[in-house]
């Protein structure tokens, strides 16, 4: 039989690499920066693009158009509302961002069994998971601040007073840090429970929206009855609670409780160290969730 001689030998330019070798740090950051542009839907598909931004669009307009209140009223001498009741007023758009964004962030990797492709790069299960965090937080930051910062800004175009306004956009700023690392924290936890992403939209919207109106309904009974003494501390069984205590007690906020009765300072200590606590614990759990997935 005649050899075959159809068989080829293609050179195409394969070589070995030897450039700078970057570490842990760099694979670190690389990462990080690649979750929050996926928070927003940067360098995905036009398709990805459309419900962060949207919602992003969304939690702004409202802020927008408290300036152009403020600005256009004559008299005026403040916001119509405080910096800080912003994103109690607006939290069904940061559940609806987390549930959508947390998913997106760690199902994938876990449904196409991608995690193991991160031992190829000098990165440990800490990188990833501490990567993950800081890069969700800071979506969910950048989500909430930003409808403060046009706030400030349209409170210094309309001529208010430069230290109250400062002051309550400093503290508006700190719930809202607060806000974003314990929802980040929660939201991954959900999510990365499942590779299923329908699953963690759900399991994320049913942990940051039944404790609350559950905690809110037994507050209102609580108050109806005359049990006000008790109010406060059912505020620690809901997220969003937590941090509407935190900021009454703290931040110069009004209260959302029932009757305003919002904890007071020792009481709000507490707040503070279960908000800690509930942090560090979700990241407990993550690393734990990948030490299982074998990362």
């Amino acid at each position: 039989m005649a050899p075959d001689t159809s068989t080829q030998i293609h050179n195409i330019g394969y070589r070995s690499y030897d450039g700078p070798r970057l570490g842990r740090s760099y694979a670190r950051k690389s990462l990080f920066a690649q979750s929050l542009r996926g928070a927003y839907g940067l360098g995905r598909s036009a398709k990805s693009k459309v419900l962060p931004m949207l919602l992003f669009a969304v939690m702004c307009v409202p802020a927008l158009i408290l300036v152009a209140v403020a600005i256009t009223v004559p008299g005026s001498t403040a916001l119509p509302i405080k910096y800080t009741t912003y994103a109690m007023t607006t939290q069904v758009i940061v559940y609806l961002y987390l549930a959508s964004q947390a998913p997106q962030s760690v199902s994938r990797d876990l449904r196409f069994k991608t995690v193991p492709l991160y031992f190829s790069r000098p990165i440990e299960r800490v990188d990833y998971v501490v990567a993950k965090f800081a890069a969700m937080a800071s979506a969910l930051f950048i989500l909430t601040a930003t409808p403060l910062l046009i706030m400030w800004i349209g409170s210094l175009l309309a001529k208010f007073d430069f230290a109250d306004q400062t002051k309550g956009f400093g503290q508006a700023l700190v719930s809202v840090l607060l806000l974003s690392l314990l929802f980040s924290g929660l939201g991954l936890v959900m999510a990365a429970l499942t590779p299923r992403r329908g699953f963690g939209v759900a399991a994320i919207i049913a942990v940051l929206l039944i404790p609350y109106g559950a905690v809110s309904a037994v507050q209102a009974i609580a108050y109806e009855t005359g049990s006000t003494g008790g109010i406060e501390w059912l505020g620690l069984f809901s997220p969003m609670s937590l941090i509407d205590g935190l900021q009454t007690a703290f931040l110069g906020a009004d209260s959302g409780f029932p009757g305003s009765e919002g904890p007071s300072g020792a009481v709000g200590f507490v707040y503070l160290l279960v908000i800690l606590g509930l942090i560090a614990g979700s990241y407990a759990a993550l690393m734990a969730r990948y030490r299982k997935a074998g990362l």
